[in-house]
């Protein structure tokens, strides 16, 4: 396996140093011209993903410790789980669960976080990295009755992805469970 290492400087805002190097060392950099940073490297939500990202019964989100230990989760609740405040800004609910506050910890230690949203239907994916905060109490709670708090993320990057590896799949009800004698 080769061993990789960082380059001088970044030649790119948009990317890291870590992903320039390897753009370098595997030839993807010419991929990355002005046209595609700009049509495949948002910093906002447009307008028309607004509905397909409130009606998404699920994401997936990626939390980090300050020292890089990652957590990722699933956040279910069905459509209307997130609420999309305006295109830089989104909140979901965090409702009671195992009581051990993994994703909500992080939050608090390191505010990046990473939502992923898969529509299994037909392979679109959106990735949206922003800062989020984790509130208990203001106005926010009542776009979630029952939810004792409140994830509010402020959004710095927006990334759609093909759907070229994404299977379909179609979605089952869910068993209701039998009512209690």
């Amino acid at each position: 396996m080769a061993e990789f290492s960082l380059p001088e400087a970044s030649n790119s805002a948009a990317f890291n140093p870590g992903e320039t190097a390897l753009q370098q060392r595997w030839q993807t950099e010419s991929l990355w011209d002005d046209a595609r940073r700009k049509r495949l490297l948002w910093d906002r939500i447009p307008a028309e993903l607004h509905a397909r990202i409130e009606g998404a019964p699920f994401f997936f989100l990626a939390t980090s410790s300050p020292d890089g230990h990652c957590d990722c989760s699933f956040k279910g609740g069905g459509p209307r789980l997130i609420r999309i405040l305006d295109e830089k800004t989104f909140a979901f609910p965090d409702f009671d669960g195992n009581g051990a506050f993994m994703s909500l910890g992080n939050i608090l230690m390191n505010p990046h976080v990473g939502c992923l949203f898969i529509d299994f239907s037909d392979g679109s994916r959106l990735r949206v990295n922003g800062r989020a905060a984790v509130l208990d109490a203001g106005p926010l709670l009542a776009l979630f009755p029952g939810s004792p708090r409140v994830v509010r993320v402020d959004v710095e990057q927006v990334v759609p992805n093909c759907a070229q590896h994404v299977p379909r799949l179609v979605p089952q009800p869910v068993p209701q469970a039998a009512p209690a004698n």
